[in-house]
């Protein structure tokens, strides 16, 4: 078997098998097949699509490419939630503890941001003495501790993604729905987790640009992790403006607490709700989605997951009131306001733009290699549907330096969007695919 004659199978179009995946995923890993070989394989790829079968294998194959977290003794349920990225998107850490609070241990494995999209561990390592590098024992014990525990993925868990994932990162086959399929679901089910609520985006600011690509996605993952045994839910959410009102690493943090204590921006707290009422079902607490919200709401109410986020501080080696005596104050000393450029309503900020600027502040990355600034970002003051004079405070802006501030300023203000009438409010979540035990799908 040679990877040449998979390459040319795949770019004729042609269905490869389970044995030419292996030889082809488990030579990669092994260092036998160059890195060259196999970005001309995922072009091929990115143009043909993989059938049902190949993404399954795919999934399975990356899957068993390392270690597979033991979480034997830890009793259930356990479930997660993943979104598929973007802009502002901090939803991962109000789930986890809220998710606990109702008895469901979410075993999180997380990434972190590249290009535009934020990254989970970056907001976390903001937190002053904060570890995301937890080891397989320690992740168990404070999963059973605190109901959930967040982590990042060792060089031993699908070391297979890791390597893919970098390497379509620079040929351009990022969004490749089969691909991205066995990318997430292999690292997911290598986690432990027995249930999935996933969070798949659309339009600028996600992967997805529009929602029939976004529930391609959405079914593509649906299906593979079904016939691997898991229950999955996926939401179809809107990512074309940015979600909440900060975007950066600690800011995220703030903001997270805010919705926490039950007073977070109404958009992400909408997408909040409506995703952990998911989990609340999956899990067998709630027997309906309208059930399982309720159950958020009030355990919002009560104040335990906002205990549960300090505690899972304060367990993974921050200090809990030292982070809240930074909250409002942590900042970059290299800041700037931005002004509205003329009267009437906003109708749009435009998540892409708002990305990319965050990169230039020092939110996100280039590279994985690239370092990130825990105190960069940006807080709206005001967002879409808000009537407006010119000069009104539209936004604060804080950078890592002045140059990247500089290159920052223009994107933002540009990604602004006006409009002389109201415009139509955002519709946030757009379907719900994948009911349990082949439950009807319906439209949100």
């Amino acid at each position: 078997m040679r990877a040449v004659d998979i390459i040319m199978n795949k770019r004729s179009g042609k269905e490869l098998s389970r044995e030419e995946i292996q030889f082809l995923i488990g030579g990669y890993v092994a260092g036998e097949i160059p890195d060259y070989q196999v970005s001309a394989w995922a072009m091929a790829v990115f143009f043909q699509g993989l059938s049902p079968a190949e993404t399954a294998a795919l999934t399975e194959l990356m899957l068993k490419s390392g270690t597979v977290m033991d979480l034997s003794g830890v009793p259930g349920p356990l479930v997660d939630k993943h979104s598929t990225g973007g802009v502002g998107d901090k939803t991962s850490l109000i789930l986890a503890p809220l998710a606990a609070s109702l008895g469901i241990r979410d075993p999180m494995m997380s990434g972190r941001a590249l290009g535009h999209t934020g990254g989970t561990l970056d907001k976390l390592d903001s937190i002053p003495g904060y570890r995301t590098n937890l080891q397989a024992e320690e992740f168990k014990r404070l999963l059973l501790k605190d109901g959930f525990a967040m982590t990042g993925q060792t060089k031993d868990i699908v070391p297979a993604d890791r390597l893919l994932y970098a390497l379509r990162d620079v040929t351009g086959t990022v969004e490749s729905i089969p691909l991205i399929t066995a990318s997430i679901l292999s690292k997911k089910v290598a986690e432990g987790a027995e249930a999935l609520v996933l969070d798949v985006k659309y339009g600028s600011g996600a992967f997805m640009k529009n929602p029939a690509d976004a529930e391609k996605l959405a079914r593509s993952m649906v299906d593979t992790g079904t016939a691997m045994g898991k229950k999955i839910i996926a939401l179809l959410t809107d990512m074309d403006e940015p979600l909440g009102n900060k975007v950066g690493n600690f800011l995220e943090m703030e903001e997270s607490l805010d919705c926490l204590e039950g007073r977070g921006p109404a958009d992400l707290m909408e997408v909040s709700l409506e995703l952990g009422a998911r989990m609340a079902l999956l899990g067998g607490k709630a027997a309906n989605a309208a059930e399982g919200r309720r159950l958020c709401e009030e355990a919002l109410a009560g104040g335990r997951p906002r205990d549960l986020f300090l505690a899972n501080i304060k367990s993974q080696g921050g200090d809990p009131e030292k982070f809240l005596a930074l909250c409002g104050n942590y900042r970059s000393p290299c800041g700037a306001e931005i002004g509205a450029a003329e009267d009437g309503f906003i109708s749009r900020i435009d998540a892409w733009k708002v990305g990319r600027a965050g990169v230039d502040l020092g939110v996100g990355r280039n590279r994985t290699e690239d370092p990130v600034s825990p105190t960069a970002g940006v807080q709206f003051h005001r967002k879409s549907g808000a009537a407006v004079k010119k000069g009104d405070s539209l936004m604060t802006v804080w950078a890592k330096d002045e140059a990247g501030l500089k290159a920052a300023l223009p994107r933002l203000a540009e990604a602004v969007e006006y409009s002389k009438t109201a415009p139509a409010p955002r519709r946030l979540i757009l379907k719900e695919i994948g009911l349990p035990a082949g439950g009807p799908e319906k439209t949100a």
